[in-house]
């Protein structure tokens, strides 16, 4: 039986590996006995990225545990449930400050969700144009701020509860099981954070 967990950390570094311990213990059972790792790449805060990733291959190579990286809009939009009707333009989105928002979009139907967008980093304006129709986001208090905006600026959009983000965790570990037991698991050493665009970069390039 799945079960969701989370803990709040005082920071990116801290209280890490003591919160994956935490976990370990309470479920019942010991690294060594992992089939294997999932771990979200991004896009998100530079920072973050390269720990939670720097930890995840730590204890990969550490236990010779596969890992598999996962697109963390991927896993958000799997989060929006599917409850959502046939045809819905979905929009995940997290704050990449610089007045941007990282998003990807995604077409829902009942049998597949289709990504029809690479991932971006760009201003609200500019996630708007590339709206046409209706739209649900999903995403933090950002997807709150671009749903007050495009909603005062006569776009129509949806914004999905934020509990569904919960679901994020649970999405990287089922896509990262899936691709684990398809003997895709990625090379330790070769995988990267998906930044998007370049640190210490404000602007994204126009598009």
């Amino acid at each position: 039986m799945a079960a969701l967990m989370s803990r709040a950390l005082p920071s990116h570094c801290a209280g890490l590996p003591t919160a994956v311990d935490n976990l370990i213990t309470e479920v019942g059972i010991r690294l060594a006995q992992l089939k294997g790792i999932g771990v979200a790449v991004g896009p998100g805060s530079f920072t973050g990225l390269r720990v939670g990733l720097s930890y995840a291959k730590g204890l990969a190579r550490a236990g010779g545990i596969p890992l598999a990286g996962v697109p963390t809009l991927d896993a958000m939009a799997l989060a929006a449930g599917s409850e959502l009707p046939d045809g819905t333009l979905l929009c995940p989105l997290l704050d990449a400050r610089h007045d941007e928002v990282y998003a990807a979009l995604y077409r829902f139907s009942v049998d597949a969700l289709e990504k029809e967008t690479d991932d971006l980093a760009l201003t609200i304006a500019e996630l708007l144009g590339l709206i046409s129709g209706e739209a649900s986001l999903i995403g933090d208090a950002k997807a709150r701020e671009v749903w007050a905006w495009a909603t005062a600026n006569g776009f129509k959009t949806m914004l999905l509860e934020a509990a569904k983000l919960q679901c994020t965790g649970g999405m990287v570990a089922a896509l990262a099981a899936a691709r684990i037991a398809d003997n895709q698991a990625d090379e330790v050493t070769a995988l990267e954070p998906r930044y998007v665009r370049a640190h210490g970069v404000g602007r994204a390039p126009a598009r």
